[in-house]
């Protein structure tokens, strides 16, 4: 008789949550109180197998968590992640900023575009991490320093300076400007344009007898019809402006050069004084390289008497005369001027004696600059008599004055007896052969310049004795 082999079946294949007692347990309960099957029914336990897959079963359910803080099993952001990325999306049509915690603040700050419209931005934000990143993108250097450290008045003042230099009279849409007010009022502190742009004018064709070029290349152009940019309304509505540095003029004009692109006019300076005059709160006003004469100086000034606020008047590099340099001494009897700057204009020595007699009765300048003038001795002597009675000033720069040796001597006598003074400046001058010996027991040998034995000094001709 043939006997037949019973194949057994294929063994199954070991889980994780099952281990190798349990099954032989639940297998040996089995047969202790079920019926005996016979040997050719009885399905033999799984082998262990020694390979190096053994244990691919367990390892396919083990987890691996890493060290990180952060890492986190949800398949999903989370739900504050959701909203802050559709707050940040949405920012421009529904800004939503103070309604949300400090923690959550802070990410749509981070998120946020600088290429936002001001309209939501300006009033809103005040991160400074924000608005440092507006200026850096837009300016590759940028000083914060100069603007009292501050990233967002830093943004405005720039941004208002760079509309004013490039607004076009009769072009350019005075709203541009103006409509910046209401986002910039309370950030703007200073300003300074170093450039005006004049009102484009379309070529004029010649007459016939009119082609030859007669004309001289300084002969001044007349007046436009138009002048430059007005600043009476928008001083007007900076209720916090404390300082206005202008220049009357073009950069960078190239081969279109004309001379009316530097030209002052007396619509310029009448408008200026008038904006000048209403802004109460201005500290500090410089006009330079602007070609301000005598009457344009003098309509200025006289906008400035009895200015409860400036302190500072810088009307350097112009073609300011004697009548300039009266009303300047005007000035310094009817404000609270500490600081005046007449560097590199016509003053000559009637113009310094009248600031001599404004200096010996005044009780708040501490600097006055006439450098690169004329005044000359008789100029230069009246302002040493000044300086015996007056016990504020601090500063003088009388360098490039055509100064000699008698008033380097009667100053040296006048500092013996002046003691507020600590910085005088004679740079540039023929002083002559001054007793150095006398300077330096008073501690001024600095004063003329360097000094070396029997070498003359570059800066004032002066050798020691």
């Amino acid at each position: 008789m043939e006997e037949t082999q019973i194949t057994p079946p294929p063994s199954v294949p070991s889980w994780s949550s099952t281990s190798t007692q349990d099954q032989s347990f639940t297998a040996g309960q089995a047969s202790s109180t079920g019926p005996q099957p016979s040997k050719s029914s009885v399905i033999p336990p799984p082998v262990k197998s020694k390979g190096p897959s053994s244990g691919a079963g367990v390892r396919r359910m083990r987890r691996i968590i890493a060290e990180d803080a952060e890492w986190s099993v949800a398949i999903v952001p989370l739900l504050t992640e959701l909203c802050i990325q559709h707050i940040v999306k949405n920012f421009q049509n529904n800004p939503i900023l103070k309604q949300l915690l400090p923690e959550h603040q802070k990410k749509v700050l981070n998120q946020l575009s600088p290429d936002l419209p001001l309209a939501v931005t300006a009033n809103l934000i005040e991160d400074e991490n924000y608005w440092r990143r507006c200026c850096t993108q837009r300016w590759p250097v940028c000083h914060v320093d100069e603007h009292g450290g501050s990233w967002k008045r830093m943004f405005f003042e720039l941004h208002l300076e760079n509309l004013l230099k490039h607004f076009i009279p009769g072009t350019t849409d005075p709203e541009v400007i103006l409509s910046l007010l209401p986002l910039c009022r309370n950030y703007v502190r200073t300003i300074r344009v170093d450039q005006f742009l004049p009102p484009v004018q379309l070529p004029t064709p010649l007459r016939g007898g009119d082609q030859s070029d007669s004309s001289s290349e300084g002969e001044m152009e007349e007046e436009p019809a138009m002048g430059h940019y007005q600043l009476g309304d928008l001083v007007a509505g900076l209720s916090r402006l404390e300082e206005l540095d202008l220049v009357y003029g073009v950069k960078d004009c190239g081969m279109n050069f004309e001379w009316n692109l530097f030209l002052f006019t007396y619509r310029d300076c009448h408008s200026l004084a008038a904006t000048v005059k209403a802004c109460h709160t201005l500290k500090i006003f410089r006009l330079t390289r602007s070609k301000v004469d005598d009457d344009k100086a003098r309509i200025l000034i006289c906008s400035l008497l009895d200015h409860a606020a400036l302190e500072e008047l810088d009307l350097s590099h112009n073609l300011i005369g004697d009548r300039g340099a009266r009303a300047a001494a005007k000035l310094l009897g009817h404000s609270r001027l500490r600081v005046l700057n007449l560097a590199n204009n016509q003053v000559r020595a009637p113009g310094a004696q009248s600031l001599a007699h404004a200096l010996a009765h005044n009780s708040n300048l501490v600097s006055l600059s006439l450098r690169l003038n004329c005044i000359e001795d008789e100029g230069g002597q009246a302002l040493a008599h000044a300086l015996q009675t007056n016990k504020c000033l601090t500063t003088l720069h009388l360098g490039g004055n055509e100064l000699s040796e008698p008033t380097a001597t009667l100053l040296s006598q006048v500092l013996s007896i002046n003691t507020t003074l600590t910085s005088i400046n004679l740079s540039c001058n023929h002083i002559g052969l001054v007793s150095h010996r006398f300077w330096d027991r008073q501690g001024q040998g600095e004063a003329l310049g360097p000094w070396e034995a029997g070498v003359e000094s570059d800066c004032c001709g002066v050798r020691s004795g």
